[in-house]
């Protein structure tokens, strides 16, 4: 079955699949440029991921989603298992939000300049400078209304499990006092690890946590907020996915 999957994906999915993307990217940024990249930005790529999923005969599930409101701006905080975290999450969360992402990620053929367009924020590490104007970036988008998606770990796992989080998106969130929502990603590592490969079929679980709303303001709320959501998602995953382990590149 694992070589009638890896055919499958050579000659019928990844055909469509890039066709897909380059239609998806194509439409992104001409919406985003002519029209509004509220709108632009968000569900092209929904629908994008979703059919990715589908073509690679990937189950998802969802949990949670009871647990936020479409009303209210969160910053969303996930574990980093691999690529296909980002068709799970923008598939189905079920929230318009903007990506907060590398700056590497901007050289991506058709996907990178789509970003752009739609305006998800890219993270400049060059300097104290280019740190500041990337969280300046995010904060006035989520004073707009919108949501933001994270990966504290700020790479993917080697292992499945989680290496340390960074504080930035929990200062972000303390700075302007917005509700931090763990997502636990599960099953992403099994389908595609870092080191590469064809893809394996694996279902994949999205969990949505409760909210966790700021009780103060500060370093300390900072560091709680942080020490709790890590916990949280750690808790979600199966058991042997579950511990801190050392990324290299963190």
């Amino acid at each position: 079955m694992k070589i009638i999957y890896v055919l499958y994906q050579i000659f019928i999915a990844f055909p469509i699949l890039l066709a897909i993307t380059i239609l998806t990217s194509i439409t992104t940024i001409l919406g985003s440029t002519l029209g509004n990249a509220h709108f632009w930005g968000y569900y092209p790529g929904k629908i994008w991921s979703q059919l990715i999923c589908f073509f690679l005969l990937l189950p998802v599930r969802v949990k949670g989603r009871e647990n936020i409101s479409k009303t209210t701006s969160y910053v969303f905080v996930a574990n980093h298992q691999g690529s296909f975290d980002i068709f799970l999450i923008y598939g189905f969360l079920g929230r318009n939000f903007k990506w907060m992402m590398k700056k590497s990620l901007r050289k991506m053929p058709f996907v990178g300049p789509a970003c752009a367009a739609a305006n998800h924020i890219f993270v400049d590490k060059s300097g104290p400078k280019k740190i500041a104007e990337t969280i300046e970036h995010a904060r006035e988008i989520l004073q707009g209304g919108t949501s933001l998606v994270v990966f504290p770990e700020g790479a993917r796992t080697f292992s499945g499990h989680m290496g340390y989080f960074k504080k930035g998106a929990f200062q972000l969130a303390d700075d302007i006092q917005l509700p931090v929502v763990p997502l636990t990603i599960s099953g992403s590592f099994n389908v595609l690890p870092r080191t590469g490969g064809f893809i394996s079929w694996h279902p994949m679980t999205l969990t949505i946590h409760t909210p966790i709303f700021p009780e103060s303001q500060g370093m300390e709320n900072v560091r709680k907020t942080m020490k709790e959501s890590y916990e949280i998602i750690d808790k979600s995953l199966p058991e042997e996915y579950q511990g801190i382990v050392d990324n290299p590149d963190q």
